[in-house]
């Protein structure tokens, strides 16, 4: 909560600051890394900060802080906070590198906003960044400890055991333990942190989301080729499939995550888009292992069934479910609509299949797949509490803020 000092200049502000606040961003990524350089050898993702998404991901997180401080002054955004930390943690960052941010953030506000930045205005803003950072903190420390794991030893050694092509551009990695060290149990929805170093040597870490349960030595992930269109193409992604072969080792965090499948007997739906299926297949898995009895429906749009990455996985633990049930959208198909209703043509349309009461639903795919299928959802009366949602790369969406 701001104090009553700050309030007032917050309110006052906020339209000027949120106006300017991914220029602001902009300078302040470039200042820290014109001074910090070694922030960008395995913490920070330099593909998200080639093409903006990174700055626009801080502008956003920002100003919906600010704002609920302003407009809600009871309510903590903790959905917002809880997918932050989690990424963070999965990161390795430490409470002191909050500090660096926020020198290098107050700079950028005195250098875009100039004289408007008053000793006063300074302060408040100043506020609102430790008001933010501690929440932060306080989590983030909590997620360590739930693990008994440090920033330092969060990392871990597996050895690649199987790598499976599953469609032209998405290839699974199956990765196995190399020494006694307990291992963390994933849960249903979470992801890893891969850490490699690059051809020019910075290491570089991307998330990648578990697509099976674990069995105590092994894991699972499936990375897409990213091809760049009017950017490099994606270099981690360019890595694991041109190089990474059986045998070769990898770093891995501990998994984090917050969109977590719950167990509960209440029927649930999947509904994903193209590599977005990668968390929805672990969900899967952990339900087959389980024993789950629950209703579960997966709704999935692609480009074409060749294409639909872990599909005879899915398949296959949907048929070992006592009520499991697929519905699939192509874009190229000759199928236009079969007959059993289990397929259809174009972009996915959850008005065309009969959705359970009282369901739980998680999403994951491109932000105009998850607006438009959360929007239709929310429309025909699903309650907004029971949608959750995964975004790869930075949130730039912030659903729960719109």
């Amino acid at each position: 909560m701001l104090s009553d000092t700050s309030l007032p200049v917050i309110k006052a502000t906020l339209p000027v600051v949120g106006e300017h606040i991914e220029e602001i961003a902009k300078r302040f990524y470039k200042h820290m890394f014109d001074a910090r350089p070694d922030l960008l050898d395995g913490l920070f993702n330099r593909g998200n900060q080639a093409d903006g998404r990174q700055q626009q991901a801080l502008a956003g997180s920002i100003a919906a802080f600010a704002v609920l401080l302003v407009d809600n002054v009871d309510q903590v955004p903790d959905h917002l906070l809880s997918r932050v930390a989690h990424k963070h943690v999965s990161l390795g960052l430490s409470p002191d590198q909050y500090q660096v941010v926020h020198d290098h953030l107050m700079w950028a506000i005195v250098d875009v906003l100039g004289e408007a930045v008053t000793p006063e205005v300074a302060a408040a803003w100043d506020e609102v960044y430790w008001l933010m950072a501690n929440m932060l903190i306080n989590k983030e420390r909590g997620l360590y400890n739930a693990v008994h794991l440090t920033p330092d030893t969060i990392w871990r050694t597996w050895r690649v055991a199987e790598r499976i092509q599953e469609t032209d551009d998405v290839v699974r990695f199956v990765v196995e333990r190399v020494d006694e060290r307990e291992v963390k149990p994933s849960l249903p929805g979470q992801y890893v942190t891969i850490k490699m170093r690059m051809h020019d040597g910075v290491h570089q870490p991307r998330q990648y989301s578990l697509t099976k349960a674990d069995d105590g030595q092994h894991r699972q992930f499936a990375v897409k080729r990213v091809r760049g269109l009017g950017t490099p193409d994606g270099e981690m992604s360019t890595l694991l499939h041109d190089e990474v072969r059986v045998g070769d080792e990898v770093v891995l965090s501990a998994p984090f995550g917050d969109v977590v499948m719950e167990y509960t007997d209440r029927p649930l739906v999947l509904a994903s888009a193209g590599i977005g299926i990668t968390p929805m297949a672990g969900m899967l898995s952990h339900l087959v292992k389980s024993g789950s009895q629950r209703q579960v429906i997966v709704l999935h749009a692609d480009d074409s069934e060749a294409s639909f990455p872990l599909r005879g996985q899915v398949r296959e633990d949907l048929a070992a479910l006592p009520d499991g049930t697929l519905r699939s959208w192509f874009l190229n198909t000759t199928v236009g609509g079969a007959a059993s209703g289990s397929e259809f043509s174009g972009f996915m349309d959850v008005s065309a299949v009969e959705l359970p009461d009282d369901a739980e639903y998680y999403l994951c795919g491109p932000l105009p797949f998850l607006k438009s299928v959360r929007s239709a959802l929310v429309a025909s009366g699903v309650p907004a509490k029971d949608i959750q949602y995964e975004v790869f790369g930075p949130d730039l969406w912030l659903a729960d803020f719109q």
